[in-house]
């Protein structure tokens, strides 16, 4: 058996799954291994598998062994597994140290690195998984590493002809199941004379 995997958030006496045998004599259904944290319970009658307590997605995946046993005759019995899996839910949108940055950018410098961003995600796994790119802002001016996180300029600024002051707005986004989840900082780059 491998029912759907479960959520992190399931809560206890929630439904996993049915085990059932074809016998011509009522069977006694047990968990025999597998369970040795106790998330699980079986309904000995009926064999539907339950959930006992809140899941730890650490402790999973998990093979639980189960046992139908003759009702009349304990020597006689067949046991089956039940692989279960446990998703690790998105919690955490990725957090900026600071939502406001800003920055100083030499005139007539070719295109150049201006400063890494760094997100924080708790989540783990995919869910903690970050790339970055420009929310708004002038984008034939900047761009952004989508892996490091690193604003560059791509032009070569001219303090007296242009703006001296630009506002880029940056994401980092996780790879979250079931949805992705963004964090935001401003960078504000003055250019320098």
């Amino acid at each position: 058996y491998q029912p759907t995997p479960l959520s992190e958030k399931i809560l206890p006496d929630s439904f996993v799954v049915e085990i059932s045998v074809l016998y011509n004599v009522p069977v006694i259904y047990s968990i025999v291994s597998g369970n040795e944290k106790g998330y699980f319970v079986i309904d000995s009658s009926t064999g539907i598998i339950r959930t006992e307590k809140k899941l730890t997605v650490e402790d999973f995946p998990v093979i639980l062994n189960v046992r139908a046993t003759d009702s009349s005759n304990a020597n006689i019995f067949n046991e089956v597994s039940v692989h279960v899996d446990v998703i690790d839910e998105n919690d955490f949108p990725p957090v900026f140290p600071s939502s406001l940055l800003e920055q100083r950018l030499e005139e007539n410098l070719p295109a150049t690195e201006i400063v890494q961003l760094k997100a924080q995600d708790n989540d783990t796994g995919r869910n903690g998984l970050l790339t970055y790119g420009i929310l708004s802002g002038d984008t034939l001016k900047f761009r952004i590493d989508e892996a490091t996180g690193i604003l560059y300029s791509t032009v070569s600024f001219d303090y007296e002809e242009e703006p001296t002051e630009y506002q880029i707005v940056i994401y980092a986004e996780d790879d979250g199941i079931p949805e992705k989840k963004r964090g935001y900082c401003t960078v504000v780059i003055h250019i320098i004379d």
